[in-house]
């Protein structure tokens, strides 16, 4: 049950973050560097929901196996969202 309560509040966390996103242009590495469009962050939010949805059932009916391979799942999925703009500038940028 442990596992789906941090999946479900990380990705609650994640769907507020990128819905916040999505209501803003951008900045500059996200919207001009990596071209995500508040669109993208608001599908990426939408992604998220429904993993915190998905944690939540799993935490109702005590799944727990699934639970694991739902949350490594997760985690590549937050892995490639919060790097697709948090890593910064490249040096061939220049």
């Amino acid at each position: 049950m442990g596992w789906s309560v941090w999946g479900l509040i990380l990705a609650g966390i994640i769907a507020l973050f990128a819905w916040s996103r999505s209501r803003r242009p951008g900045g500059f590495y996200d919207a001009d560097i990596y071209g995500l469009t508040p669109r993208d962050h608001a599908i990426y939010g939408s992604i998220a929901a429904a993993f915190a949805v998905a944690f939540a059932l799993t935490a109702l009916l005590a799944l727990g196996t699934i639970t694991l391979y739902l949350f490594a799942a997760f985690v590549v999925f937050a892995v490639f969202y919060l790097t697709s703009f948090l890593r910064g500038a490249h040096e061939d940028d220049q």
